[in-house]
């Protein structure tokens, strides 16, 4: 996942200063997944940091990533360098998926991943989720969420610490899967690095 790296390595390289253009969390109607084009998203954002390209469920899609840390900036927690980034994914002009990851007090999205054990597939529901785990960071819709899901909500937390002289990185994610009825299909989280 693009984001997570862009974050990390925006963070890592500002040690002193800040990094890339600031910018806030677009609201959910900006970005719809199957209805937001390239077009708009640049409208909205701007020129994005870095273009790529991944392969998801045997899709090759496009990735537009956008970052900003700052030392000046309020940390979620103390010794964490506060940095936020957003990519956005298309398939074609299309929006499939979006994943927004801060580390700034005011707009955080650290998540309890102690809580991913209760999400059962074939009966946990999609307010259940957001009601234990709160606001998503992001969203995907097919060719990003894995068949035979018709949706996917992302949790997701990156940050980049200062470590004596060096830095240390810590990432977690969290993408619950739906069905058409809003009910779990699939669960898989993941983290890498030390807090």
């Amino acid at each position: 996942m693009r984001t997570f790296v862009v974050a990390a390595v925006v963070a890592a390289g500002l040690l002193a200063g800040c990094a890339g253009s600031d910018f806030v969390r677009p609201d959910t109607e900006v970005l719809k997944n199957g209805q937001t084009t390239v077009a708009q998203v640049v409208q909205r954002l701007g020129a994005p940091r870095t273009k790529g390209s991944v392969v998801k469920n045997g899709k090759t899609l496009t990735s537009y990533s956008y970052a900003y840390a700052s030392t000046m900036g309020s940390p979620v927690r103390s010794g964490v360098i506060p940095a936020r980034s957003l990519t956005a994914y298309f398939d074609g002009e299309m929006l499939v998926g979006h994943e927004f990851v801060s580390s700034w007090a005011e707009d955080a999205t650290e998540f309890d991943e102690t809580k991913a054990p209760s999400l059962v597939k074939g009966t946990t529901t999609r307010a259940d989720v957001t009601r234990l785990l709160g606001k998503p960071a992001g969203a995907y819709v097919p060719p990003m969420a894995k068949p035979p899901a018709v949706d996917a909500l992302v949790y997701a937390y990156v940050q980049t610490a200062r470590d004596g002289l060096g830095v240390k990185f810590f990432r977690k994610v969290l993408v619950v899967s739906f069905d058409a009825r809003g009910v779990v299909t699939d669960v898989d989280f993941e983290s890498s690095g030390n807090k």
